[in-house]
């Protein structure tokens, strides 16, 4: 995500390297490269240079101080200025009402469905709501399968109408079970076309007539770039809608949907989305965003997914595990489970400052646990347990089982002995602080 604008902002930054202050001319090339950055990264010429100019009059404003070079001050002020230019502050959901009602909006392919599964997750785990999925997408049956499907997955119901072809009354029927129910949100799936259509835009003109939603969210794709913005300008003008969600940005993308959508329609992004787990869903937050773009990481969102899949019982007893040097391949499992859970690992390790350069070459697989995974799985539950029975003859078995190299299997034996030494090393020190992954040290 954004890594290209990322390489390019940074190279625009480097015009800056060694010059003792601020002047016109290191200015004015600086801020001609970072133009030409956003340009490439699929930002309209206008607003970038409408953007850059605003650069260019803060940095010949300021004054560097002893201890901050020029470069260091650059980067600060386009953060500023990016974060700005994304909205300035996150802006939450509007759940009043009972039940709240959200209508889900946008093309087909665009990843409504997902999101619409994803929203729902959110809503029930982080703001311990009871929400509704609606299927009202009457025109393409694999989309109410769809939603059945993630909403099982979630344990969140989904109401569905198979018969029925008006979408207007699936959803008002959906809002009188919700308050039967006791459901306290209402999340409505709409059908999306493969282009704006009159049809389509008359039918969610009709539906956010008849159930007046509280909120109205726009999902675009990001990798379509500059036309998601075209797109969202057409739909604004139509339903007026209340946020915009910004979905694979886990993609291909340029980026320039994300810094400009806000900007060209006057609504706020409300959430970004990233593949297809269910807990990838982040709050829009402008000012972290313009950090990950700058390449500063995003430490704080990273710490949040972590305290999402944070069990303070099952942490517990994996403490005392540990300090009785109890530690095993199931409870190992489980903390490789946790961090799955927190989303892509390339994008995880990109949020720690530094490391997204560092790896933006290197290709990291969702599926780097999986031969782990296998080794433990081809392990009885006697071995998981009881990691010290594992021999020679046993581990032969266990490579066989999973289709490894006995190599692989004693290379992961012998990390993991290292790894259970360093936590009884760790358990000898004062406070005996414990840090493995999905934990949250100091919390009791």
């Amino acid at each position: 995500m954004f890594e290209n604008l990322s390489e390019r902002l940074d190279s625009a930054f480097k015009q800056l390297k060694g010059e003792g202050r601020i002047n016109e001319i290191n200015v004015a090339t600086t801020v001609k490269e970072i133009r030409r950055a956003l340009v490439d990264a699929d930002v309209n010429y206008k607003i970038a240079k409408e953007f850059t100019d605003k650069v260019k009059e803060k940095a010949m404003g300021e004054k560097v101080i002893t201890s901050v070079s020029p470069g260091q001050l650059m980067v600060k002020i386009v953060k500023d200025e990016l974060a700005a230019l994304m909205g300035g502050k996150e802006e939450e959901l509007d759940l009043t009402g009972k039940p709240s009602v959200i209508l889900i909006a946008g093309l087909q392919g665009s990843g409504k469905t997902t999101f619409s599964g994803k929203l729902a997750n959110f809503l029930k785990g982080k703001k311990n709501r009871k929400p509704l999925l609606v299927a009202a997408d009457i025109y393409r049956p694999a989309a109410m399968e769809q939603l059945r499907v993630l909403g099982e997955q979630i344990g969140v119901p989904v109401h569905i109408e198979l018969e029925n072809k008006d979408a207007v009354s699936i959803a008002l029927n959906a809002i009188e079970y919700a308050k039967q129910n006791g459901h306290g949100v209402v999340i409505i799936d709409t059908a999306g076309r493969l282009a704006i259509d009159e049809a389509m835009m008359k039918e969610v003109a009709n539906i956010k007539a008849a159930v007046n939603p509280n909120e109205i969210l726009f999902v675009v794709d990001a990798m379509t770039g500059q036309d998601a913005v075209n797109t969202a300008k057409a739909f604004n003008e139509r339903l007026d809608f209340t946020g915009v969600v910004l979905t694979k940005l886990d993609g291909d993308t340029r980026g320039g949907a994300a810094i400009t959508i806000k900007y060209t329609v006057e609504k706020p992004i409300k959430f970004v989305s990233m593949g297809e787990k269910m807990e990838a869903l982040d709050v829009f937050y402008p000012e972290r965003m313009a950090q990950r773009i700058l390449g500063m990481g995003d430490i704080t969102t990273l710490v949040e997914r972590a305290q999402a899949q944070f069990d303070e019982v099952q942490a517990k007893k994996l403490e005392k595990k540990i300090r009785a040097n109890k530690f095993d391949f199931d409870d190992f499992k489980e903390q490789l489970n946790q961090i799955k859970k927190m989303g892509n690992i390339k994008d995880l390790l990109a949020m720690i400052p530094g490391v997204g350069k560092a790896i933006k070459d290197i290709d990291i697989s969702d599926d780097a646990f999986k031969g782990i995974e296998a080794m433990i799985n081809s392990m009885t539950p006697f071995e998981r347990s009881n990691p010290e029975v594992i021999d020679g003859s046993r581990r032969k078995r266990i490579a066989k089982g999973c289709g490894k190299d006995i190599n692989d299997v004693n290379a992961f034996m012998k990390q993991f002995d290292q790894m259970k030494q360093m936590m009884g090393m760790m358990n000898k020190m004062k406070g005996g602080g414990m840090g493995m992954p999905g934990m949250m040290p100091g919390r009791r």
